[in-house]
C-alpha cells in the first residue's frame, strides 16, 4: 500500500514561524507512522515562491525576489532539519522544473474540459490571502484572516470554471471520497458549497504580478493565479508533467492521498484544488487534515501581523523533541500548561532509574524474564486508532503516557530499590525494562532523538518491524545496557 503526505507550502516573505513547524511535525508523526506499519510512504513540503506577497516583501527589502525567496527558503529547510523531518522531497514553486511544466499541463487539461474562459473583473482582494472576497464575507469591511483592509482590483482575467462542480464536490465529500479531518472543516465546507459556487479569476495582469509568477499559456501578459499554480505542486512533484513513475505509484495508484494544512486555506485545498483535479480528470486527495492556529492574545500568529514565535529558537532552547512533544500536545504559546514537565519528569526519570537499577542491581544486564504484568495490552492497537485512522497526535501521545504512568506507578508500587528478595526485584525490573522498551518503539513517530536514545540505553537498536515491537516480552534477558542517559537535559522539571 502506498501513501503520499504533504505538508502545505509556505509562503516566502518571511522566515518560518511556529505555525508551519506545527505542521512540519504532524505531517512527520503520520509518514513515520505509515513507515512503521508498512506502508510505502513519500512525504512532501516545499515553498510557494510564485505569490505577490513575496514581491512586496523583497521591494521592502531591497532585494531582487529571486533573492529573498532563497535566503528564506533556506529558513524553512533549516526548520525541517532542526525537527528531524523526514521528507522525501522538498519543491520550489519559482525554479522547479517539474513544477512550471506541471502547472502548465494542469492547466492546459482545464482548458480543453472547457472549464477556463477570459472575462473583466471587479473585487476586493486581499494580497495576504491571495484571495477575492465578496462584501459579505468580510466583517466590518475587513479581511476575516488578517484584519486589514482589502484592495479593489479591476482587470481582464482568465477564469476557472468552479461553478460547475459544487454538485460533484458535495457528493465526493458527502460519501467520504474525500475526507476532511475535523468534522468543523468538513461542516465548514458543506455549508460554503450549499450557497453554490462562483467561478474564480485564476490570473493576473504580468504588470499587477511585477512580472513575478508562472505565464499563462499561450498568453505572456497574464500570469497563473499563485493559488492555481501553487496546489498543482502535490502532483507536479511526483512529476505529473511527464506521466513519472511517481505519478503512478504515490498518486494515481496510492491507497492514501494526506494533505496537512492550516484552517486558513481549507477552502482552496477542500473546494478549488479538488475541482481542478476533477476538470482534469485526476484522482482527489483521499483525506485533508486541517490544524488550528497558535495565538497570542487571541490573535493568529503570522509573519503578517509581526507576531511570529520563531521556532528555530525554541529548538535551541528545548531541544528537538521538546519542541515536538510541546507543538503535538497543542500547547500555545500562551498557555499555562507545561507539557515539557512531562517529558523530563515522567518519562526521562522512568527511564533513567529504570536503567540506573539495572546497572546497581543487575550489573548492567537485563534480567531474566519472569511472570508478570502486561502494562501495555492495547498500546499498538490503540496507536493504529488514534494515530492510523483518526489523525490525531494527541490521542496517540496520550496512549503512550497512560503505559509511562502506568510504570511509573508500578515502580512505586513493586519499589524494586527495597525489595530484598532478588527473584521479586528481578521480576519487577524485567516489567520496568520492557516498559521502557516498549515506550521507545511507540515514540518513533512523535520522538526520534528519544526512540533512539532509549534503545541505546538498553543495548539495543530499534525493532526493525513497528508493531511487533510493540509485542511485550520481546527484551531479551542477559542484555548489556548502559550508564543513564538524561534524555532531556535542557529541560527544567
Amino acid at each position: 500500500m502506498s501513501t503520499f503526505i504533504t505538508t502545505s507550502l509556505p509562503y516566502v516573505n518571511g522566515a518560518p514561524h511556529i505555525g508551519i513547524a506545527l505542521e512540519y511535525v504532524q505531517a512527520d508523526t503520520f509518514a513515520r507512522f505509515h513507515r512503521l506499519v508498512g506502508n510505502d510512504t513519500r512525504l512532501l513540503s516545499g515553498t510557494d515562491d510564485n505569490s505577490l506577497s513575496n514581491v512586496l516583501a523583497a521591494q521592502q527589502a531591497g532585494i531582487p525576489v529571486n533573492d529573498l525567496a532563497a535566503r528564506n527558503t533556506a529558513r524553512f529547510c533549516s526548520l525541517l532539519r532542526a525537527l528531524e523531518i523526514s521528507n522525501d522531497d522538498f519543491i520550489r514553486t519559482s525554479l522547479d522544473r517539474r513544477h512550471l511544466d506541471g502547472a502548465r499541463r494542469i492547466w492546459d487539461a482545464c482548458a480543453r474540459a472547457g472549464d477556463i474562459y477570459r472575462r473583466r473583473y471587479r473585487g476586493l482582494y486581499c494580497v495576504g490571502c491571495e484571495q477575492f472576497y465578496t462584501p459579505d464575507e468580510l466583517p466590518a469591511g475587513l479581511c476575516p484572516e488578517h484584519q486589514r483592509p482589502l484592495e479593489e482590483v479591476e482587470e481582464d482575467n482568465y477564469f476557472f470554471r468552479l461553478s460547475r462542480y459544487t454538485d460533484q464536490l458535495r457528493d465526493v465529500i458527502d460519501s467520504g471520497r474525500l475526507r476532511i479531518v475535523p468534522e468543523t472543516r468538513r461542516n465548514e465546507i458543506r455549508s460554503f458549497l450549499a450557497k453554490g459556487l462562483e467561478d474564480i479569476s485564476i490570473s493576473r495582469t504580468k504588470a499587477r504580478a511585477r512580472g513575478w509568477g508562472i505565464p499563462v499559456p499561450g498568453d505572456l501578459e497574464q500570469v497563473m493565479y499563485v493559488w492555481f499554480d501553487a496546489l498543482s505542486n502535490y502532483i507536479n512533484a511526483l512529476d505529473f508533467a511527464t506521466d513519472g513513475p511517481l505519478f503512478t505509484r504515490y498518486w494515481s495508484n496510492a491507497e492514501q492521498r494526506l494533505h496537512v494544512i492550516g484552517k486558513g486555506i481549507t477552502r482552496f485545498h477542500a473546494v478549488y484544488w479538488p475541482a481542478m483535479l476533477l476538470a482534469a480528470g485526476l484522482p482527489l486527495p483521499t483525506t485533508i487534515f486541517v490544524h488550528g492556529y497558535f495565538t497570542i492574545g487571541g490573535e493568529k500568529i503570522s509573519k503578517s501581523r509581526g507576531n511570529v514565535v520563531d521556532p528555530l529558537a525554541l529548538v535551541e532552547r528545548i531541544g528537538c523533541d521538546g519542541v515536538r512533544y510541546w507543538l503535538l500536545r497543542g500547547v500555545p504559546p500562551t498557555g499555562d500548561a507545561d507539557y515539557t514537565a512531562d517529558l523530563a519528569k515522567d518519562l526521562g526519570n522512568l527511564v533513567q532509574r529504570t536503567v540506573s537499577m539495572l546497572g546497581r542491581y543487575c550489573d548492567r544486564r537485563v534480567p531474566a524474564a519472569a511472570d508478570g504484568p502486561n502494562l501495555a495490552p492495547d498500546l499498538a492497537d490503540r496507536l493504529c486508532q488514534t494515530v492510523g485512522a483518526d489523525l490525531d497526535p494527541r490521542a496517540g501521545l496520550v496512549a503512550i503516557w497512560d503505559l509511562v504512568s502506568r510504570a511509573n506507578h508500578y515502580a512505586e508500587e513493586t519499589s524494586p530499590w527495597r525489595e530484598k528478595d532478588v527473584a521479586r526485584r528481578d521480576a519487577a525490573l524485567y516489567t520496568l525494562a520492557e516498559a521502557v522498551r516498549v515506550i521507545g518503539e511507540a515514540l518513533r513517530p512523535f520522538l526520534p532523538q528519544t526512540a533512539s536514545s532509549i534503545a541505546t540505553q538498553l543495548g539495543r537498536a530499534l525493532e526493525p518491524d513497528w508493531l511487533p515491537g510493540l509485542a511485550w516480552g520481546r527484551l531479551e534477558p542477559g542484555s548489556l545496557v548502559t550508564q543513564p542517559v538524561a534524555l532531556f537535559p535542557r529541560l527544567s522539571v
